[in-house]
């Protein structure tokens, strides 16, 4: 590191171009990408939080939120790891297209589900696959600044080849007295896996109430954040419930995949079948929506300029106003009581209940 890395300028929002200096196999189906800026900078971002690429993909402007997996506590680069998919547009893309030496355009950083804004003494950390990123992230964090930090990291896989930052994690939790790390194994490995490595303990078949209550004997006194399929998070929040645990400390992340119809499929009314029709005004355009179809699909059915990286509510970059008329929205997450008052919504996870006249500005 030079004397340029020190009075580097920081990054802290907006857009900025990376540049792919690493790339590596975590596991036989993920990669990881390590970012440094094509101008030197440092990256200032809360544990948990993403970027979204922003992409030309065979002459589609195409965006997409990936979490942070390094820490904010090493400042000069971004690492983000990936895994394909099947059918996944973007991410196989990445995969198989992003080498070293090529640069992105990226977008961030963003999230609410990150260690500064929701604060905690005791963490208990449950993941299941790709979702393993924020909370490696969280975990380096934590023990890269504060040390001590009473960490019980859970993570569930179909097998141990599909365990990722295993390694790392290991070598984290065996400096870190206070942090437990543990497995749940679909395929019933565990036998093998406490053979071959120390330092973690592993559970046969899927996570269960059963493995928490013998892994964390204090979870209900911890702080917890899920991140994963969305499967794994539904059964995880509703285990949760049912064994009498304080939700006001539970705490998730989801990214949803992007929809799998538009709304330029039922542009023409006739097309509507069974079902009413609400205008979406824009500027000039108009175009049709049912009741079920998301303000999104309409303003890409127009063709229309708009990021929508997480489609779930949770990356805010979809938000815009409502001008006349009136919604139903699932998400209001990154907005704050002032937007929704002045009429901001977040596309993906807003409904029409009428007529809208809609502003992108």
């Amino acid at each position: 590191m030079n004397q340029q890395d020190y009075l580097s300028p920081n990054w802290q929002a907006g857009e900025t171009r990376l540049v792919c200096v690493e790339r590596w196999q975590e596991t036989h189906d993920v990669t990881s990408f390590r970012f440094q800026g094509a101008q030197p900078v440092k990256f200032h971002f809360k544990p948990g939080q993403f970027i979204t690429f922003l992409l030309d993909i065979e002459g589609e402007r195409v965006a997409r939120s990936y979490t942070i997996s390094s820490s904010p506590s090493r400042p000069y680069s971004l690492v983000v790891t990936v895994k394909r998919i099947p059918g996944g547009r973007v991410s196989n893309y990445l995969v198989d297209n992003l080498k070293v030496g090529h640069s992105v355009n990226v977008s961030g950083p963003a999230g609410a589900f990150n260690l500064i804004d929701i604060p905690a003494n005791r963490y208990l950390f449950l993941s299941a696959g790709s979702g393993i990123t924020p909370m490696y992230s969280m975990s380096r964090w934590l023990t890269d600044t504060q040390l001590g930090s009473d960490i019980a990291f859970v993570h569930s896989a179909k097998a141990k080849e599909d365990l990722i930052f295993h390694e790392a994690l290991l070598k984290m939790a065996q400096r870190h007295p206070n942090m437990a790390l543990l497995y749940s194994l679909e395929s019933g490995e565990s036998l093998e896996a406490r053979a071959s490595c120390e330092g973690f303990s592993c559970f046969d078949g899927r996570f269960n109430l059963e493995m928490l209550v013998k892994a964390v004997p204090d979870y209900l006194d911890r702080t917890v954040f899920v991140c994963g399929p969305e499967p794994y998070m539904q059964a995880v929040k509703a285990m949760l419930q049912d064994a009498g645990f304080d939700m006001s400390r539970y705490h998730q992340e989801s990214f949803g995949a992007p929809a799998s119809s538009s709304a330029s499929q039922v542009e023409d009314l006739d097309e509507i079948a069974g079902s009413t029709p609400f205008m979406l005004q824009i500027g000039d355009l108009s175009t049709p929506l049912t009741g079920e179809q998301t303000v999104l699909e309409g303003i890409e059915a127009k063709g229309l300029p708009i990021i929508a990286a997480c489609r779930s509510g949770v990356c805010g970059a979809c938000k815009c106003q409502v001008l006349s008329g009136e919604t139903e929205s699932s998400s209001e997450m990154t907005l704050t009581p002032a937007e929704v008052a002045q009429g901001f919504i977040l596309a993906c996870s807003t409904r029409l209940k009428s007529d809208v006249t809609l502003s992108l500005a």
